[in-house]
């Protein structure tokens, strides 16, 4: 009998000290409580915070140039595929729908992209950067996509869109700093 309740406690007590370390309960130091302890998260407020994430690392910095020396000054960088992309599922998005009563699938079959202004702006003077020309890019980019909708509910059949083309006008600008030195300026 003492066998047994020593067993049963030498359980009891490992258990605790499992518990204990998990990282979740019992974690030393300033804490809030029950408050420490992880809920679980929608997948669509993780892609959300994800993508928002990405789009502000990628494209929501703008980079400061060197001065202009030339008059035959073109921008440099035209909207990448993935930006195009983005802009497309912010038009027309696909997500969001049912599997089993409603499903979209895009496949792109081709972007084109084409300049259609580039100029600059005169210098002025911008607070944090200093004196600086704002260079603008317009591009009109063109995608080719087939569209294939599923419906599975009341009655079942599929739509083909093999001919599906949206055209997306993005704009794209950077900065140029006015004046001479070539000291190095982090992007802002």
């Amino acid at each position: 009998m003492t066998n047994k309740f020593f067993t049963i406690g030498s359980v009891g007590v490992l258990a605790l000290a499992v518990a204990a370390s998990s990282g979740c309960i019992g974690v030393s130091g300033p804490g809030v409580g029950v408050a420490s302890i992880p809920a679980p998260v929608s997948p669509f407020h993780q892609q959300k915070a994800e993508d928002h994430a990405y789009e502000k690392a990628r494209y929501g910095k703008v980079a400061i140039l060197p001065p202009i020396t030339d008059e035959n000054h073109i921008a440099l960088d035209p909207p990448s595929d993935d930006e195009v992309i983005r802009a497309l599922e912010k038009v027309r998005p696909v997500g969001g729908s049912v599997p089993g009563l409603e499903t979209t699938v895009r496949n792109v079959k081709g972007i084109t992209k084409e300049p259609i202004a580039d100029y600059v702006d005169p210098p002025r003077v911008m607070p944090l950067i200093g004196p600086a020309q704002v260079h603008h890019a317009h591009y009109r980019c063109t995608i080719y996509f087939e569209e294939i909708t599923q419906v599975g509910w009341p009655i079942p059949y599929q739509v083909k869109v093999e001919d599906g083309m949206e055209v997306l006008y993005i704009d794209k600008e950077h900065l140029h700093r006015v004046g001479g030195g070539e000291v190095d300026t982090p992007m802002m």
